[in-house]
């Protein structure tokens, strides 16, 4: 029987947010949550007894920004991978140096999240090997 990995929502846009959902289906993935800003993500992240191995996480959202709630997260969990997925190009760097496994503009093709979502899942079972 094939595990189905699940996959955490953090976005505020319901549109997105439902968007996401499909994308997951039709990838084969499951949905561990869906949360729409860093403190309900992180909180949420917190309560999860199953933690997904995977983040989809959008950067402008009310109360705690994507970069924000990451950082907490990865402080909970360092080897979730969290696939930043956001307009804000301003903040890849700084992404990427508190530990965000990608960043994805978003403009993207279905395709394209679920390879990024499969790669990341990859290097999540490579950690586990070590």
């Amino acid at each position: 029987m094939i595990k189905i990995e699940s996959v955490f929502i953090v976005d505020d846009e319901p549109s997105l947010q439902f968007f996401y959902e499909q994308v997951l289906t039709i990838g084969n993935f499951e949905v561990a949550g869906i949360a729409s800003n860093g403190i309900e993500a992180v909180s949420m992240f917190k309560s999860l007894s199953n933690k997904p191995k995977v983040i989809l996480m959008d950067q402008r959202m009310p109360e705690m920004s994507g970069l924000e709630a990451s950082r907490l997260i990865l402080q909970i969990d360092n080897r979730v991978k969290i696939i930043f997925i956001t307009a804000d190009s301003s903040v890849k760097e700084e992404a990427i140096s508190i530990g965000v496994f990608l960043f994805i503009d978003k403009i993207f093709t279905i395709d394209e999240l679920i390879v990024a979502i499969n790669r990341a899942i990859k290097s999540y079972a490579s950690l586990m090997k070590n």
